[in-house]
């Protein structure tokens, strides 16, 4: 797949896991909501912090550093300090592979 990078196996993580993955120059989070796997940028659109770093509740994850929320699935700011979205990548599965893109 065109732009799509092998990021993990499926079932390395466990709902309510998430796990930091170098993907090319990128630093992205791959995270398990229920069963389901999403894929944010590790860094905090705030203070530049890492998300990896925090805590994952439901579908969103609190950046340690002054608490800023955001959804897994979209992306939105839930609570500030942080005003900007953090990016969110798609995810595929293919086989036992997670890809993630595009990158």
């Amino acid at each position: 797949m065109e732009n799509f990078v092998q990021a993990a196996k499926v079932g390395e993580l466990a709902p309510g896991e998430m796990k930091l993955v170098e993907v090319g120059n990128e630093s992205l989070v791959l995270i398990n909501v229920q069963g389901e796997l999403y894929a944010i940028n590790n860094e905090c659109t705030h203070a530049a912090c890492d998300l990896a770093d925090g805590n994952l509740d439901g579908d969103t994850v609190e950046c340690n550093c002054h608490g800023s929320k955001f959804n897994v699935k979209s992306g939105a700011v839930e609570n500030p300090p942080a005003f900007d979205p953090v990016q969110t990548y798609t995810v595929r599965i293919e086989g036992d592979n997670v890809l993630l893109g595009p990158i």
